[in-house]
């Protein structure tokens, strides 16, 4: 058991989910770490991010820490990961990964691997740009509608979401930033007053920014770039400028396919 300890010490920083950041209320118990699935493998795979989780809910959780991990690009396109094994990385046991694995499936970002585990999907330049251009399909009408509609005021709050996107941009931080761009595109769309709409675009949106496999990763040159269109478009709306709105949508969705 020490030996195992000072192994996991070795390992790259990452905070654990039952480590001594974490909440109380969040830590798993003992006999619930130690969980398998027979013919999962837990040997010679890659390591994992392992961060501090602060939600109740240990398989939210997990799913957040999976999700950013796609993101960073620190589960590998191709690469089949087991739940025990990453429930060991996480600090929990294999149940709350394999759920959230399981609503990752769903979502496309990993297919299930019969016995062994999740392989994280391999997508490709084609793939990212169908999605921009649904999303531009959806969002871009919706944008200029309420461009028309919309008081300045009601831009105005959206403010510190756009600024949030900055402030992650700057420090590079690809997790942060994919879930602060997430939060300003669906509070826009938000005031369209269709639900069903933005839970659509809201995964279409999550969809696009998983990497492509065998990519660099984004640099943070391009995150502010994206940031500072966030912040320009606010200003257009405010200053209910259509002519300068329509041509910073339409720019930002034909970035994205790039």
């Amino acid at each position: 058991m020490e030996q195992g300890r000072a192994r996991e010490q070795a390992r790259p920083p990452y905070a654990s989910v039952a480590s001594a950041t974490t909440p109380a209320s969040v830590r798993v118990p003992e006999q619930a770490r130690g969980e398998q699935v027979r013919g999962e493998h837990i040997h010679s795979e890659p390591p994992v991010p392992r961060p501090a989780v602060q939600r109740h809910s240990v398989r939210g959780q997990i799913l957040d820490a999976l999700r950013a991990a796609l993101v960073d690009g620190q589960l590998v396109p191709g690469q089949v990961y087991s739940a025990p094994a990453l429930g060991a990385r996480f600090g929990v046991s294999a149940t709350p990964v394999r759920e959230a694995m399981q609503q990752l499936a769903i979502e496309g970002a990993v297919e299930v691997v019969p016995n062994r585990g999740f392989r994280v999907s391999r997508r490709g330049p084609r793939e990212l740009a169908e999605l921009a251009e649904v999303r531009a399909l959806i969002e871009v009408p919706v944008m200029l509608r309420l461009a028309r509609t919309v008081p300045p005021a009601r831009w105005c709050a959206l403010r510190p979401l756009a600024e949030a996107t900055v402030a992650a941009a700057a420090v590079g931080d690809r997790a942060s930033y994919a879930e602060t761009d997430r939060a300003f595109h669906g509070a826009v769309l938000a005031l369209c007053g269709n639900e069903q709409l933005v839970m659509v675009a809201d995964d279409l949106h999550r969809r696009s920014q998983w990497p492509l496999g065998n990519t660099p990763a984004t640099r943070r040159a391009d995150l502010l770039a994206d940031a500072a269109e966030h912040t320009a478009l606010l200003d257009a709306l405010i200053a209910q400028d259509l002519t300068v709105v329509q041509s910073l949508v339409r720019e930002h969705f034909t970035g994205a396919e790039t």
